[in-house]
């Protein structure tokens, strides 16, 4: 096999990097309006997993395709989720030179609540980017499952704090960071949760078959609709 062919690992490899890396600028240029993050995070997620699985990718195209499909109701979680961030990181800031029980008792809550919300973070565009369903129910199955994946769901969470680590102790690493940091975090996520989603596809598509009528089954999922999204390019 030549080195240099088309279908050699080593070009594979080569066609992979490119892809995160323009998935990687395309989710940032996404990023900076902010209110479009949200959007663009479960974009970057959908992409993510269809390199993951070696599925015929055409990033821009794709990209964009669950970008529009999914603006709405990403956009309402990613305002949901900011806002919760913002009140908590307030109340901490405003209680975190106040002495007694009650306060220790508060600032106890507050973690936790802050804790809940990285939680959801780390699942809730994942889930939007695959499944058709309520934001009530994706919000509820986010946080459901990042529990069940709790191991999975700690690494998901920590991978930004790595590559801002990177930039903090090394510098050099900041272009490198700039072009990777985002699509190589969503692609290491996407390989954890692979295998879960999987699963969860199959148990969807058993029992709701094509063409016939939707079996009964006890899931997370309770909306009437759980099939995958259908976003064939």
């Amino acid at each position: 096999m030549k080195l240099f062919a088309f279908d050699s690992p080593l070009m594979n490899v080569l066609n992979k990097i490119s892809d995160l890396m323009w998935l990687n600028i395309l989710a940032l240029i996404c990023c900076i309006p902010v209110v479009t993050a949200g959007a663009s995070l479960t974009a970057l997620h959908y992409m993510a997993l269809k390199i993951v699985r070696d599925e015929e990718t055409y990033i821009s195209r794709g990209f964009f395709k669950s970008f529009k499909d999914n603006f709405k109701q990403a956009t309402v979680i990613w305002l949901i989720l900011l806002v919760g961030f913002a009140l908590i990181i307030g109340d901490f800031v405003i209680t975190w030179n106040m002495a007694g029980t009650f306060y220790q008792v508060l600032r106890a809550v507050f973690t936790v609540a802050g804790l809940l919300l990285l939680f959801e973070y780390a699942f809730v565009f994942p889930i939007l980017a695959k499944f058709d369903n309520t934001i009530k129910t994706t919000m509820k199955n986010a946080l459901v499952i990042s529990i069940v994946q709790f191991p999975k769901t700690i690494v998901m969470i920590l991978l930004p704090v790595v590559f801002i680590a990177l930039i903090w102790f090394f510098p050099v690493m900041f272009p490198i960071v700039l072009l990777f940091g985002m699509s190589v975090s969503a692609w290491i996520a996407a390989k954890l949760y692979n295998k879960f989603f999987t699963g969860l596809e199959e148990r969807i598509l058993a029992a709701n078959p094509p063409a016939e009528e939707a079996v009964s089954e006890e899931t997370i999922f309770t909306d009437e609709s759980r099939l995958p999204k259908s976003k064939e390019l």
